[in-house]
């Protein structure tokens, strides 16, 4: 059973079979596929899946607080799975590859205390943007 199925068990959420081919579409290190990605993927496995089923299943799985959903501007929404793991992500501005980063140091511990402006900070995002080995060579 995948982790991410294992995860969305302990939400007593119902694990159709369209559901399982979804969750099962978004294992793996590094993914971060758009719905449309998903759905074509996830069609190999059951042809008969429909493209509402893919985003509403996304929609609910984000809700659930177990995969996340990353806008980047001028593209479309992706997802990760990785939502149980505190990571960073590092963006390709030629081809928008996004990869995974697990930094060694806390982001926040970056934040001057007079910039943090009286807030508390209970968590951080950061994106490192550059090109990625394909995007360089092109």
């Amino acid at each position: 059973m995948s982790d991410l199925v294992t995860r969305l068990r302990r939400h007593n959420w119902r694990i159709t079979p369209q559901r399982r081919v979804i969750a099962e579409t978004l294992e793996g290190s590094h993914v971060h596929f758009t719905a449309e990605e998903i759905l074509e993927r996830a069609c190999e496995r059951m042809p008969e899946l429909s493209r509402a089923t893919v985003y509403n299943t996304l929609n609910e799985m984000v809700a659930l607080g177990e995969i996340l959903e990353l806008t980047l501007e001028g593209r479309s929404k992706r997802y990760d799975p990785n939502a149980d793991h505190e990571h960073h992500h590092l963006i390709c501005e030629g081809c928008g590859l996004m990869k995974d980063v697990h930094t060694v140091a806390d982001p926040a511990d970056w934040l001057p205390g007079d910039e943090r402006h009286g807030f508390t900070v209970t968590r951080s995002s950061v994106t490192y943007r550059g090109l990625c080995p394909d995007c360089q060579g092109a």
